[in-house]
């Protein structure tokens, strides 16, 4: 991967491939099983709004749209963006006319590069002088795609297409940029820009991180690595981003046979575990060890406030779910927050005398309809909370759902209380993101429904509230430390 040639020419040539004007297909097929058709059919099919060409030797129609023999019969400057579906050993001519019509970007689908031994080294080695030479952005080769949710483009030759959100998505492996768009779309919790960087051979990770950095769509980048080439440029570069947003990093071959998988992967040469975990830590970024864990992190920091402290307070409906939420704060860089005299009188006012008067806040059954909501309030204005953890959602809309597809729904009153209590679950994710619109503080939802039934109406509002709702506490826990973590990085370098 070489370095920035120009910030400026390069800034431009992103803009070209993540908001193109225009958009060619070289390489568009009829047959619904290649590349060149699926990138079509997902480019006219995700709404994209700019103009669609397609290259094809038959001139055959695809998709509606009347493909051209040869891309040097794109209108000068109608387009932006060339998206690769034809052989290695055809593209450096691709690229020398569409550099000719004005396209400043390609992506390249195509294999047989630097994956593929030392004369696929080598070709990749000279479409990368090439592409320097023409000004041409090159993203790949051997890579699965790009999408950008703000121009509505999917041009990917895989699914899904997400839906809109804050997370910036830059990964080695195409896979991995699917799967985090699948839990976008489990989650609701979407994604400004995501592209898979292939073998790299130009532009890396790193460079999509300082785009993402500066990019009003993105707040958070989330990225999938297995090898960098220069580990201390690497730094540098990762600290500035995260001076500015959170970046949440997943390695590959952590272990001798990870990095093996890695060669044969992408060519990477996987880097030193343990440095490149200091280096993670150093740099501000957070190391997330797993696929999942990764994204819930990068939901957090797209949906919540960052923390200014560690303390914080558990409101649960649920004892157990209590004390285990408990253990896993004081196991974590987090505190239990103590309640203060100001807190611990609101609270009695609002709670039946056997309430737990600790921390965690256990209602112990005494709810009216406006306790949940009172409690959360009191608890999240307090100024001895830095973030709230609220548990025991989905309870009453889990009678709900028992009662609505019972037989003696919806006679007995059962209607009634069924639109109860789905309105009650309703009210406490508003009122949860209420607060924290309000006081800037985070408030974390956790219920075992959002896997379980995820169409439970506690799980459905939080969603619409536009926050990520945790399958489990013992995860808050985990996804507010990691943003504990980043929030203290950076009050130290403020």
């Amino acid at each position: 991967m070489t370095d920035r040639i120009d910030t400026i020419d390069r800034t431009e040539q992103f803009r070209a491939l993540f908001d193109p004007r225009g958009v060619v297909v070289a390489g568009a097929s009829s047959h619904p099983g290649k590349f060149g058709f699926v990138a079509l059919h997902n480019i006219l099919a995700s709404g994209y709004e700019g103009q669609v060409f397609a290259t094809n030797r038959d001139r055959v129609e695809v998709l509606g749209v009347q493909t051209l023999a040869d891309i040097d019969e794109v209108p000068d400057g109608a387009a932006d963006l060339v998206f690769v579906c034809t052989p290695a050993s055809s593209n450096p001519d691709l690229l020398r006319k569409a550099a000719a019509k004005g396209i400043r970007a390609a992506f390249l689908a195509s294999a047989g590069y630097g994956e593929a031994g030392d004369d696929g080294k080598r070709a990749q080695d000279d479409l990368v002088a090439l592409a320097n030479e023409l000004g041409v952005l090159i993203v790949g080769p051997n890579g699965q795609g790009l999408i950008s949710t703000p121009a509505n483009l999917c041009a990917q030759i895989v699914a899904p297409y997400p839906p809109a959100g804050r997370i910036g998505i830059a990964s080695q492996s195409g896979n991995f940029v699917s799967s985090f768009m699948n839990y976008a779309h489990a989650a609701g919790v979407g994604v400004s820009r995501a592209v898979s960087a292939g073998n790299a051979a130009q532009v890396g990770v790193v460079d999509f991180l300082e785009f993402f950095a500066d990019d009003p769509e993105t707040d958070v980048a989330l990225a999938y690595v297995e090898g960098v080439v220069d580990g201390r440029r690497f730094y540098e570069r990762l600290r500035e981003v995260c001076r500015k947003i959170p970046v949440v990093l997943v390695k590959g071959g952590a272990t001798a046979g990870g990095s093996r998988a890695a060669a044969s992967h992408t060519g990477s040469l996987a880097t030193d575990d343990a440095v490149f975990d200091g280096m993670c830590r150093q740099a501000g970024a957070v190391r997330a060890t797993s696929i999942e864990q990764a994204y819930e992190v990068a939901a957090t920091f797209a949906t919540q406030p960052l923390p200014t402290g560690p303390d914080v307070i558990v409101v649960t409906t649920a004892g157990g779910w209590g004390v285990v939420t408990a253990d896993a704060i004081s196991a974590s860089d987090l505190e239990l927050a103590t309640l203060d005299d100001a807190l611990l009188a609101d609270l009695d006012a609002l709670l039946p005398p056997r309430w737990s008067r600790n921390n965690p806040v256990d209602l112990a059954g005494g709810e009216t309809k406006d306790t949940v909501p009172a409690v959360l309030a009191a608890a999240a204005r307090s100024e001895s909370v830095n973030a709230v953890i609220f548990l025991g959602m989905g309870i009453q809309g889990n009678t709900a759902r028992m009662e609505r597809e019972g037989p003696f729904y919806p006679d007995h009153g059962l209607e009634r209380i069924v639109a109860y209590h789905e309105r009650q679950e309703q009210r406490y994710a508003v009122t949860a993101s209420e607060l924290i619109d309000e006081l800037d503080k985070p408030i974390l939802m956790a219920t075992e429904l959002a896997v379980a039934m995820p169409d439970n109406a506690s799980v459905v509002a939080v969603r619409e509230a536009g926050r990520y709702c945790y399958p489990s506490s013992n995860r808050a826990v985990d996804a507010l430390a990691h943003t504990w973590r980043y929030s203290r990085w950076r009050q130290r370098r403020a």
